[in-house]
């Protein structure tokens, strides 16, 4: 059995948060590996930033690619070869400022990927700038009085914007996240999980989230209460906040028609 871990020296940060995930990530593989998945059918994507090293490090197929285009990749993969489990890897800054139109259309579209968020809070490959998902007052070398932008909030964003899957981990639960992945990886539908990632050279978050996060085990009864989880302050919750059914983009575009009558149904339903 192929080892997961490739040959290429890791230059993440000592404590890193990467770690974890990577960790985490492996797990997951080798989980699906034991259920009968192919690993020649499980490829990434990545895009640039210290996220974007896991490519060097986890051994299996994909592409590098460029800043913020690491889920236009996937829905490329996607679309070309249904029969794919195709995982996307993108940071903060890389997925939720360049690459943010593409992270909304492949949710809208509820593409058949899944989409791994590391989030870490600001621009760590490039020393530590304020990221859209940085804290209010966050100081980095981009924001040396504090970060005055309100910064989005992954879960919900997501939700809205038609992520079939949505989910929040954390690096140092490592059972829970190569679990949360793994369900992510199973579902059918765009599958979308926001990793916290402390950051040790920028961003040292670990106390943080070792005193506030919160996992749960019980999905939501609805939306409201989903959003209203995620966007609690006291605590950070962690878990499932949505898993529902839609139709995935690479099935719809095959069959056009059943794809309007689902599509008619469902706003009649909502009228």
């Amino acid at each position: 059995m192929r080892n997961l871990t490739s040959s290429k020296e890791n230059t993440w940060c000592v404590g890193c948060g990467n770690f974890g995930l990577f960790a985490s990530v492996k797990e997951a593989i080798q989980k699906l590996q034991d259920e009968g998945h192919n690993l020649q059918d499980i490829v990434m994507t990545s895009g640039i930033g210290c996220h974007g090293k896991i490519f060097d490090y986890l051994n299996i197929s994909g592409i590098y690619g460029l800043h913020g285009r690491s889920l236009a990749l996937a829905q490329g993969i996607k679309l070309a070869n249904p029969a794919l489990d195709v995982i996307a890897f993108g940071g903060d800054g890389d997925s939720f400022s360049e690459g943010l139109e593409h992270t909304l259309f492949a949710a809208k579209r509820n593409m058949d990927i899944t989409f791994i968020l590391h989030n870490n809070g600001n621009y760590g490959l490039t020393t530590g700038q304020a990221s859209p998902l940085s804290p209010v007052g966050f100081r980095g070398v981009s924001t040396p009085k504090g970060n005055v932008e309100i910064p989005f909030v992954p879960v919900t964003l997501m939700m809205e914007a038609g992520a079939t899957f949505v989910a929040r981990s954390y690096t140092a639960k490592i059972a829970h996240l190569a679990d949360t992945i793994y369900q992510a990886v199973k579902h059918r539908g765009f599958s979308f999980v926001e990793v916290l990632q402390p950051c040790v050279s920028y961003n040292n978050t670990y106390e943080l989230y070792n005193e506030r996060c919160r996992p749960f085990s019980e999905l939501p009864q609805s939306d409201e209460e989903a959003r209203r989880l995620a966007l609690a302050e006291d605590e950070i919750h962690l878990g499932i906040f949505r898993r529902t059914e839609r139709l995935c983009y690479h099935d719809a575009i095959n069959n056009p028609v059943e794809s309007l009558s689902r599509a008619q149904r469902s706003a009649f339903l909502q009228s």
